[in-house]
């Protein structure tokens, strides 16, 4: 197995796209968090991202956004499952990792993903992480949702891209909760703002994403503003 022939199985799934990053990547990754941590046979890790409609981030209603994050973390999900799947009928066993769902991390006081998606597909060269903690791609900007699988197999890395945020200041002047005052973001401030129940209309939303918004990277280097 090589790492265009691992691609070509992700695109075809439906990934717009795709990065391969070596082991030797994540030695930053918290006590626990490292994808030896999770499995011990992992060799490689395969990110890869898909397109979030840039209009869900103009819509006056934030069921839009709301229910395209939903919708999207269940299609990463799947893409995962069947990537894993497919690279097993090829006798490379992969594990998915989850999209979307955090546990509590004592050490650092943090919800964290078992592996950090934005940090894998940074270590696979799809783009570089932002000031506003947000992962920027070339093709897509920061419009993009990430999934990822270990792979059992040792499969030749992408190269490191320069990093695509200039730290303009833009995403820490916007934010109405100052959750970025800091270098790392104060995440649960961050999501205490933006996640929660609409009292009036009674519905869980997502309410906030002005530091994607702002940014001018949001929809790629081609279209900066």
């Amino acid at each position: 197995m090589t790492s265009q022939e691992a691609k070509k199985i992700a695109y075809s799934l439906g990934a717009e796209l795709c990065g391969i990053a070596g082991l030797d990547r994540f030695s930053a990754a918290p006590e626990g968090y490292h994808p030896l941590d999770v499995w011990p046979e992992c060799q490689s890790v395969i990110s890869f991202a898909c397109r979030f409609p840039t209009a869900a981030i103009t819509c006056g209603s934030d069921v839009v956004y709301t229910r395209v994050r939903n919708s999207i973390t269940a299609k990463m999900d799947a893409i995962a499952l069947d990537l894993c799947i497919e690279m097993e009928k090829r006798s490379v066993p992969c594990a998915p990792i989850p999209t979307n769902e955090s546990q509590w991390d004592e050490k650092t006081g943090r919800f964290r993903s078992i592996v950090s998606q934005k940090h894998a597909a940074q270590a696979a060269g799809l783009g570089t992480i932002g000031r506003h903690s947000l992962l920027i791609t070339p093709e897509l900007g920061s419009m993009v949702w990430l999934g990822c699988v270990l792979c059992g197999a040792a499969l030749e890395a992408d190269p490191l891209p320069e990093s695509l945020c200039n730290d303009c200041g833009k995403c820490v002047e916007v934010c109405p909760a100052n959750a970025l005052e800091s270098a790392e973001m104060a995440q649960q401030v961050c999501w205490n703002h933006a996640f929660g129940d609409d009292p009036e209309k009674k519905v869980w939303r997502i309410s906030c994403h002005a530091c994607r918004d702002v940014c001018p990277y949001c929809f790629g280097s081609w279209n900066r503003s």
